[in-house]
């Protein structure tokens, strides 16, 4: 997001600029995010099965222990992150996996050690608010900023359950659907083991 003096600054070179104006028309007026309907007629489209249970708002994953009832399959938390060049991440991984933040950059090859991503940054690329972070947010990602990486051991697992872009419903999914999905919006998952032991330190790190 502009601050106000920097969106002037370029409102103002836009104003000479066929090209810096339809950035500006852009930046003011981003494509609508996906509703939950709007994905679930997205995997219909696709021909991937999953079936949603609504419940109360869960913000973490103990509440949605509390309120998810009984829910077959592995049940998962999400972090974005990006690193120290701003690169977006989305790590999806079973919920009580154990991820060293510390060294996690290591694994993934990223700049610099990560860090967590605003909200805004959030709501600006997957179009999705804190608490209801999610795969199926990689539908809003249309320029393809945020690399998706999904844990091996989740991967090990036939069955899936993610929030569906609201933290008011648990959608389950087969494993195999979730790559479907995530390679039909350009997204093509690295399946990485991002839990456990830190790797160790680097010079530089």
């Amino acid at each position: 997001m502009f601050a106000t003096a920097a969106w002037q600054e370029f409102a103002t070179a836009a104003a000479a600029s066929p090209a810096l104006q339809r950035s500006a028309l852009q930046l003011k007026n981003p494509p609508m995010a996906a509703s939950p309907d709007e994905l679930f007629a997205y995997l219909d489209r696709l021909a991937i099965a999953h079936k949603t249970v609504r419940h109360a708002p869960a913000f973490r994953v103990d509440e949605a222990r509390e309120l998810r009832g009984q829910i077959a399959g592995a049940h998962t938390k999400n972090l974005f992150l990006r690193d120290k060049k701003g690169k977006a991440f989305l790590v999806v991984a079973l919920e009580d996996a154990a991820i060293e933040l510390k060294s996690l950059h290591r694994r993934l090859g990223a700049s610099g050690r990560f860090s967590f991503g605003s909200a805004a940054l959030l709501a600006e690329l997957l179009g999705v608010e804190p608490g209801s972070v999610t795969p199926f947010a990689a539908m809003n990602d249309k320029r393809l900023q945020v690399t998706v990486v999904l844990d091996a051991a989740m991967m090990a697992h036939e069955v899936l359950n993610f929030h569906p872009l609201r933290n008011t419903a648990t959608t389950t999914i087969a494993r195999d659907g979730l790559v479907k999905f995530l390679e039909s919006t350009g997204h093509h998952p690295r399946i990485e083991p991002v839990a456990g032991s830190a790797f160790p330190a680097r010079e530089g790190d």
